[in-house]
């Protein structure tokens, strides 16, 4: 039998444990200051090499785990000891992401217990400094996404004077399945809805414990795009949440007058979830492995009025006074579309499928364009992309407007990223896609450079840094004081009888009529009347 030797074996062993982790476990640069002190224990970050103060993995909760899937968010148990903040946590469970797609930013690590946040703050952070606080909530459809994704790092913004916090919440069935035992169970008589819960729970930790990181808990701003941005509006409303944020940036997404689900709707999504994984009841539910959910064939879940976390549409809640009233930069992309408007070939097609979508108001939204157009592709996506995401973040700029007093700032993102050339992506054409859905995220959360991490998809340009610059600024401004201007930049407060925005673009930031809103006040008439 082959033997080691006595020496030989201790330096295997060193190296297997080295090799298993024990090296990631050295924080080389800690904290000067550290330990922090927070609501369930002390926890040490590390600096990064920019100087900024990194507080990655923090627990904010505890696992959502057996008996706690499907039940709010718990607090986390105190901890002795010093809690080494020095690494990302794993993604709430979601499918894995292909290296060869347009965002992709490395592989993660997935796990049902993922209730964590990541905090970066500028070097001379203190506490007592009351800095202004940027909470990030990431989109993804509520199916995927992560505070760990490098396009949404907080390194940079940090260096800009604010402390940034990326708040994780659950996705998918773990985070918005509803079910009648669920409902049966709880203290609300209602289920669902649990990734609202984790968000508004962060927010609570974020009001206990960020002035221990040098920011102002009575100055956070929450800011989302997509999904994320529909929680925004979402939290809004939600008395959940109210007195945990003060402004909201919201980027591409609302639930006012569009994208959520009557209660009904979701819970019977539940319910064919169940029949799908061939259990007897809830607890069985609970005994199935999380990756399973994953593979349900045709059954989503999403934003429910579930009469507890959102107590009524959010349309009505808004009409109602039910609402959180603070200032709102709020905006869309050129070429984002979400119904079927845009993959029209011609314009007798896109007729009947107006015709389709919007019935007797059909012809009369038409009316306002150009059909016969010489570039039929951009007059399609323009009709598509203002009778869905632009008419759901205007219908969010009514409602704020009407009924609150806090300001509103309307933008439309209209830069086309400079493509690397023959770069190509399976899921992205960077001849056709424009100013996509996301398209923003980099310039305003000042993250370029992240598009870049393992091969050249882009080829920024000096005018490109400079739109960062505005935009990331605009960003900081609103954090800081609730008004976006900075620089120069003249964005007026949105009126809904001078209806106008800024355009970001390469050439120019400037304010413009909000294009075609005439037709978007139809489609609103139209969401009202239902």
């Amino acid at each position: 039998m082959f033997r080691l030797s006595k020496i030989a074996a201790t330096a295997l062993a060193a190296t297997i444990v080295l090799a298993t982790g024990a090296q990631a476990q050295i924080v080389k640069t800690p904290i000067p200051g550290d330990p922090v002190e927070t609501g369930s224990g002390q926890i040490a970050g590390k600096m990064l090499d920019s100087g900024v103060k990194a507080y990655f993995g923090v627990p904010f909760a505890a696992p959502p785990l057996r008996e706690l899937r499907w039940q709010p968010p718990q607090p986390h148990a105190e901890w002795e000891g010093v809690y080494n903040a020095d690494r990302f946590a794993p993604e709430c469970m979601q499918t894995l992401r292909n290296s060869d797609i347009n965002h992709y930013f490395g592989e993660e690590s997935l796990s049902e217990d993922c209730l964590y946040l990541n905090i970066w703050a500028p070097e001379d952070a203190e506490p007592g400094d009351d800095l202004p606080v940027v909470v990030w909530i990431y989109g993804g459809g509520f199916t995927v996404g992560s505070t760990n994704m490098a396009n949404y790092s907080g390194e940079q913004l940090a260096q800009r004077g604010v402390v940034y916090v990326a708040l994780s919440y659950r996705l998918g069935a773990m985070g918005f399945m509803a079910h009648p035992e669920l409902a049966a169970e709880s203290e609300t008589g209602t289920s669902g809805n649990y990734g609202l819960m984790d968000q508004a729970f962060g927010l609570q930790w974020i009001q206990d414990n960020i002035e221990a990181f040098g920011g102002d808990a009575g100055n956070v701003t929450i800011v989302g795009q997509s999904a994320g941005s529909m929680s925004l509006s979402a939290l809004q409303v939600s008395p959940l949440a109210d007195g945990l944020f003060h402004k909201i940036f919201g980027m591409s997404g609302s639930i006012v007058n569009s994208f959520s689900s009557p209660y009904e709707q979701v819970e019977a999504a539940g319910v064919r979830a169940q029949e799908q994984l061939e259990a007897t009841d809830i607890n069985e539910m609970r005994a199935v492995s999380a990756d399973k959910f994953l593979d349900l064939d045709g059954v989503r879940f999403g934003i429910a009025i579930d009469g507890h976390v959102l107590p009524e549409p959010a349309w009505t809640a808004f009409q109602n006074g039910n609402f959180t009233d603070v200032p709102l930069v709020i905006g869309y992309t050129k070429d984002e579309t979400f119904n079927g408007l845009a993959g029209a070939q011609n314009a007798d097609e896109l007729r009947t499928r107006a015709q389709d979508m919007f019935g007797d108001d059909a012809e009369e939204i038409l009316a306002f364009y150009d059909l016969e157009a010489g570039d039929f592709r951009r007059t399609a996506v323009d009709i598509s992309r203002d009778t869905s995401m632009a008419s759901a973040v205007r219908d969010w700029a009514i409602a704020q407007t009407t009924h609150g007093d806090s300001p509103v700032y309307a933008y439309i993102f209209s830069r086309t990223q400079p493509y690397a050339e023959g770069v190509t992506f399976a899921d992205h054409d960077p001849a056709t896609v424009g100013a996509y859905h996301t398209v923003e995220v980099p310039y305003f959360l000042d993250t370029l450079d992240s598009l870049n991490m393992f091969r050249q998809t882009r080829t920024w340009t000096d005018a490109d840094l400079q739109l960062r610059d505005r935009s990331a600024g605009a960003l900081v401004a609103f954090a800081q004081s609730g008004d976006p201007n900075v620089d120069g930049l003249d964005w007026p407060v949105y009126a809904p009888d001078n209806e106008r925005l800024v355009e970001f673009d390469i050439d120019t930031v400037d304010t413009i009529e909000w294009p075609n809103h005439q037709a978007m006040q139809i489609v609103h008439e139209q969401r009202i009347s239902q």
